[in-house]
């Protein structure tokens, strides 16, 4: 694949999405090592896509099983098709999950049940709305010292980090799509409060992005 980055176009088979997995695997997957359990456990990607990042981190963490998840089914063949391209035997078929019907939210028996969850580069082309889906749905599968993390490009308290960032925004904001854009990492903590979670820690990544790390706060609502 060629390294100038394409147009724009998120969907998730686009070569611009591809071109972005490609450019930040690399990092998330140190904070990944950081981050995620040492012993055995289930982990949740949120809106998998194409598959590309999950497949990417499961052969480092032979210990752990991953569960890739989207809203939308059509992407289901590619996941199941990267996991027998590249061997993943701890990866299991991709679920249904709609971040605004609680009903696909896993069954019963899943609450409490999950040490991580990862949602990568979302936020710029979905709605604000979907954080409350969230951080309630992460709420309901993480156990009491599970982590949710949220990797992208975000605003800190109303403003751009950078210029880049700026620019970024506003070429989303150029296509004329109310819901693409930069949200702001305040939005994100308002709605974890919501659902009992709590912004634990932000780390700077490349490309002037950012990993937040979310987890209940132990407190009961």
């Amino acid at each position: 694949m060629s390294q100038d980055k394409p147009p724009l176009n998120p969907h998730p088979l686009s070569e611009y999405v591809a071109w972005a997995g490609n450019r930040n695997r690399e990092p998330i997957l140190g904070v990944l090592k950081e981050k995620l359990p040492k012993k055995s456990g289930r982990v949740l990607e949120m809106a998998s896509g194409s598959g590309m990042h999950i497949n990417f981190f499961a052969p480092n963490f032979k210990h752990l099983h991953f569960h890739p998840s989207d809203k939308d089914q059509a992407v289901f063949d590619n996941i199941k098709k990267l996991v027998v391209d590249h061997a993943n035997d701890n990866i299991a078929d991709p679920v249904h999950l709609d971040l605004t019907d609680p009903e696909t939210w896993f069954n019963p028996g899943d609450e409490n049940s999950f040490d991580a969850i990862f949602c990568i580069n979302i936020f710029q082309v979905a709605p604000i709305s979907i954080a409350d889906g969230m951080m309630n749905c992460a709420a309901k599968l993480l156990n009491k010292d599970g982590i949710l993390i949220i990797y992208g490009p975000f605003k800190v308290e109303g403003a751009f980090t950078t210029d880049t960032n700026q620019a970024f925004h506003d070429t989303l904001a150029s296509h004329n799509v109310p819901e693409w854009g930069l949200k702001d990492v305040a939005d994100l903590r308002a709605a974890a409060a919501n659902h009992g979670m709590v912004l634990k820690e932000i780390i700077d990544m490349p490309a002037n992005n950012f990993s937040l790390i979310f987890g209940p706060s132990g407190e009961n609502l």
